[in-house]
């Protein structure tokens, strides 16, 4: 009978430690594009807070204070991007952390060109970093750009593609 009575005891305690668990595990939301974009800016801005927000090529991994982890499928046919270009000072990254990379140029403006793989340019104009020094772009998917930035006198050239990393932290400005 004890031992009924402490598999019984067991069995309740691992019912209850596994809903109480639940709110730890992750949920998926759906946003357009627009607004996908719209909440991944307002990370990088620091409009909203969160223990921790990610970008992969394929989601936004937002946890907050208490972990639990929502995630966000980006756009089917975009993909994301930051740039954090340097002249002294970098970090290894692969998936962009909206809430902690940091960059050395901040708020700082450049002139960014973006040609795809046929040679089109898709994109010409300055742009600023954040106040973490990336540069944060949405490109199509399915394709190989060409990106150059420049500053006064000084440039840098990369090749990226979707399923790359979504951190780019190696285009040093010379």
């Amino acid at each position: 009978m004890k031992r009924k009575m402490y598999v019984l005891l067991v069995l309740v305690l691992a019912l209850v430690v596994g809903c109480s668990s639940e709110s730890g595990k992750g949920e998926t939301e759906n946003l357009n594009s627009d607004e996908m974009k719209k909440l991944v800016h307002d990370y990088t801005v620091r409009n909203v807070t969160a223990a921790s927000a990610s970008i992969t090529s394929e989601e936004l991994i937002v946890t907050d204070e208490n972990k639990n982890v929502t995630t966000y499928k980006l756009p089917e046919d975009e993909f994301f991007v930051s740039i954090a270009p340097f002249v002294n000072q970098t970090h290894p990254c692969d998936n962009h952390s909206l809430t902690g990379c940091q960059g050395e140029l901040v708020e700082e403006e450049f002139t960014v060109q973006i040609q795809d793989s046929n040679g089109t340019i898709i994109l010409d104009e300055k742009k600023q970093t954040e106040a973490n020094g990336f540069i944060d772009l949405w490109l199509p998917r399915n394709e190989t750009f060409t990106v150059t930035i420049s500053n006064d006198q000084k440039q840098a050239i990369s090749e990226i593609a979707n399923g790359d990393n979504t951190c780019i932290t190696t285009m040093q400005l010379s």
